[in-house]
C-alpha cells in the first residue's frame, strides 16, 4: 500500500479479508492528495459527504469529479484502478473497497439485479455517479463520526457499510435521472438544492412550503416533486432527519445539554425533542449523551 496525505486525516479500517473502509478528511484550506494501490479484483465506492474531490486515472491523463452529496462507483475487470484522489479544501470522503468475490456473495441470489454482476459485464468496466439519498447521508455521517469502544468498532462499521450498500442499490425509477425529465433540467436541480440549503440554514425556524417555493422560484408542485426525486423524501421529512442527526452530533460533542440541543434544532419544548429523538434512535437524548460521554 502507498498513500501520501499532505495534511488532514486518513484512516483505513480493515473490516475483514477483501473488505475495508477509508475515511478521508481535508479540513484545511489547502488541496490534499491521497494515493493508494487498488487492483482490478476490487470494487470501489466513493462517497463525498462535503466538498469536491477529483479522481485521476491513467497516471493523471483524465479525471472524474465528485461533488458534495454524490458518489462514484468504479469497477474494471481489465486493469487496476489505483486510488489517486485530489481533495479540495474542506472535503470529506468515505470510501468502501470490497473484493468482487466478497461483493458477489452479498447478492448471490440477486446477481441479475446488479448491472455489473451480470455476465455481460464480466470483461467490461463499470463507472457510475449517483446522488446520495438522505438515508445514505445519515449512515455516512455515522460512519464518519462515532464514539465506540475499540472492541466493537469493526462490528459497528461492518453493519453500517452493509446498510449503506443496501441503500445504494435500493434505487427506484423515480430517482433515476435518465427516467426523470425534471432532473434533466440543471436549473431545476439547482433550485431544489438551494431549497435544501435554505431549510438546513433555517432549521430552527423553517419557512412554509409556499414561502420556500416562492423563494427558489418554483411552483409548490415542482418543489414537492423535485425534492422527493432528488432526496428521496419530502421537504419536512428530510429536515426532520437532518435536525435529529445534527442534534445527535451536538450531544456527542459533550458541549451541550439536552435542552440546549433541542432549542438549537428548533424544538420549543424538551418533551417534543425527546419524543422525536427516541422515535428515530430508540433511546432518549439523555441516555444517548450518557452512552457517548
Amino acid at each position: 500500500m502507498h498513500k501520501n496525505v499532505a495534511i488532514g486525516s486518513y484512516e483505513e479500517i480493515l473490516i475483514e479479508d477483501g473488505f475495508y473502509v477509508l475515511k478521508i478528511q481535508n479540513d484545511t484550506l489547502d488541496i490534499e492528495k491521497v494515493l493508494r494501490e487498488i487492483d482490478s479484483s476490487f470494487l470501489q465506492f466513493h462517497f463525498s459527504l462535503k466538498g469536491t474531490a477529483r479522481y485521476y486515472f491513467n497516471e493523471g491523463a483524465y479525471h472524474l469529479q465528485v461533488t458534495e452529496e454524490n458518489s462514484l462507483l468504479l469497477y474494471n475487470t481489465q486493469k487496476d484502478l489505483p486510488l489517486h484522489v485530489v481533495l479540495e479544501p474542506q472535503c470529506w470522503i468515505v470510501s468502501v473497497i470490497m473484493s468482487i468475490r466478497k461483493f458477489h456473495s452479498l447478492f448471490s441470489n440477486e446477481a441479475s439485479y446488479i448491472p455489473f454482476l451480470n455476465d455481460s459485464y464480466s470483461e467490461k468496466k463499470y463507472y457510475s455517479q449517483e446522488m446520495l439519498s438522505p438515508a445514505m447521508a445519515v449512515v455516512l455521517s455515522q460512519v464518519m463520526n462515532y464514539n465506540l469502544h475499540p472492541s466493537i468498532k469493526k462490528l459497528y462499521l461492518k453493519g453500517k457499510v452493509y446498510e449503506l450498500i443496501s441503500l445504494y442499490f435500493n434505487r427506484t425509477e423515480d430517482a433515476d435521472i435518465e427516467q426523470c425529465p425534471f432532473l434533466a433540467d440543471e436549473e431545476n436541480v439547482r433550485r431544489i438544492r438551494y431549497a435544501k440549503e435554505i431549510m438546513i440554514s433555517r432549521m430552527a425556524e423553517p419557512p412554509t412550503l409556499a414561502e420556500l417555493a416562492n423563494e427558489i422560484g418554483l411552483s409548490l408542485r415542482k418543489l414537492k416533486e423535485g425534492f422527493k426525486q432528488i432526496y428521496g423524501d419530502s421537504v419536512y421529512g428530510f429536515l426532520l432527519d437532518y435536525k435529529l442527526e445534527y442534534a445527535r452530533k451536538m450531544l456527542e460533542s459533550g458541549k451541550h445539554n439536552v435542552n440546549e440541543v433541542g432549542l438549537k434544532v428548533g424544538y420549543s419544548t424538551a418533551s417534543h425533542f425527546i419524543a422525536s429523538f427516541k422515535k428515530k434512535y430508540g433511546t432518549t437524548p439523555k441516555k444517548y449523551l450518557t452512552s457517548v460521554s
